[in-house]
């Protein structure tokens, strides 16, 4: 009978630590003394720990050092009236966002031998909300735009209209002939600005085919040639010629990819290097995609690098705000429109910079499968 027993315990330990071992949630419990007694492996993934045994028995302190955010919850947890539960935090080591509670462990008789802290990486879940608040901060700003736009389109054709008739009365006078230029140029300029709002306003209606994104940055270079002066700055392309088709729109991703090398070109000033590189992502830590927070996609990636002078970090946080713009003739529109068409693809675009050294943009878009229509 004892033997049975024995080996019922066994096999229940057994299965608990399988069963916590497997969680989809991170777990970490610690005795009273301060010392580790249990690390999942999900907790192992979010804090980087290597996943085994080795850490048992440790200071939680020692071994959580480089997360003090959790050491800080932790060490709180038996001095607590009430402790956390369904509370959130952002590890400042990793910039991950965590939705976590607390829980001593108590024996038969109440007292307190222990702590448990269950959490859950909510990054994704942040990530989204995040995007669904700027959409919806966009369409705001969209609908003023429209307005906007309508009623200054109107009087600008009126303004260019009456400045030609001026122009062909006033052929003999070369001072008026100037004024007139100046006056249709920036008519001109401010009706392009007017298109560029009313292109932002509008959702975004997506032609998927499969698409050849090789095919889309190839097109993408010719159109921003032909868009402004590109110089002397050298464009190299590496573009695998195996690289999968994606479910998108063919026009539409020529437009992202030309807008980044219009920039890319601009910051250049006629002098410099500009790389475009593809390549098939299947891993996170390639930098797949994962639309649930748990499961990758296979992902074509796309770096478009420069060498240019950078962005400096109060700009780079808004470079994607409409209407936010550093050039002196700019709508401030052109990367809030790359974004919009980006993720109406279900992708995202990222940049990273660093002053004096360049800047790449990647745009990220899952081969979605489910949207290639059927041949």
């Amino acid at each position: 009978m004892a033997k049975r027993a024995t080996k019922s315990t066994q096999h229940a330990d057994v299965f608990f630590r399988h069963m916590v071992g497997n969680m989809r949630n991170g777990v970490l419990a610690i005795a009273r003394d301060g010392s580790v007694v249990l690390v999942n492996d999900e907790a192992c993934r979010l804090f980087g720990l290597p996943p085994d045994d080795s850490w048992i028995g440790h200071p939680y302190a020692a071994v959580l050092r480089d997360h003090p955010d959790i050491v800080r919850v932790l060490g709180g947890a038996f001095g607590m009236a009430a402790l956390p539960n369904r509370a959130e935090l952002r590890l400042k080591s990793t910039d991950t966002v965590i939705g976590y509670t607390l829980s001593l462990v108590r024996q038969d008789d109440g007292e307190a031998v222990g702590a448990a802290m269950f959490f859950k990486d909510l990054t994704h879940v942040e990530q989204v909300e995040e995007r669904e608040r700027l959409r919806d901060r966009l369409a705001a700003v969209g609908e003023m735009a429209a307005v906007m736009a309508h009623e200054i389109k109107n009087p600008l054709a009126g303004i260019e209209v009456m400045a030609g008739l001026l122009r062909r009365k006033t052929r003999d006078n070369p001072d008026a002939q100037a004024l007139v230029a100046e006056i249709i140029s920036e008519s001109k300029l401010a009706n392009a600005i007017v298109q560029e709002v009313l292109a932002f306003v509008r959702p975004v209606r997506l032609q998927l085919y499969p698409t050849s994104v090789a095919d889309a940055v190839g097109s993408a270079v010719t159109l921003a040639d032909s868009e402004v002066t590109r110089g002397a700055t050298v464009v190299s392309l590496h573009l695998p010629p195996n690289l999968s088709a994606i479910g998108g729109d063919y026009h539409q991703l020529t437009q992202v990819f030309a807008n980044l090398l219009i920039n890319a070109y601009q910051a250049l000033e006629g002098s410099g290097r500009v790389d475009l590189t593809a390549r098939l992502a299947e891993a996170p830590e390639e930098g797949a995609l994962v639309p649930d927070g748990r499961t990758a996609v296979p992902t074509v990636v796309v770096d478009v690098t420069d060498d240019g002078p950078g962005v400096q970090p109060s700009v780079a946080e808004k470079i994607f705000n409409p209407f936010f713009t550093t050039k002196p003739k700019g709508s401030g529109l052109g990367l809030a429109i790359v974004r919009k068409i980006v993720d109406a693809h279900d992708g995202r675009i990222d940049m990273t910079t660093t002053e004096g050294r360049g800047t790449t943009f990647r745009v990220s878009l899952p081969v979605d499968a489910h949207k290639l229509p059927r041949t």
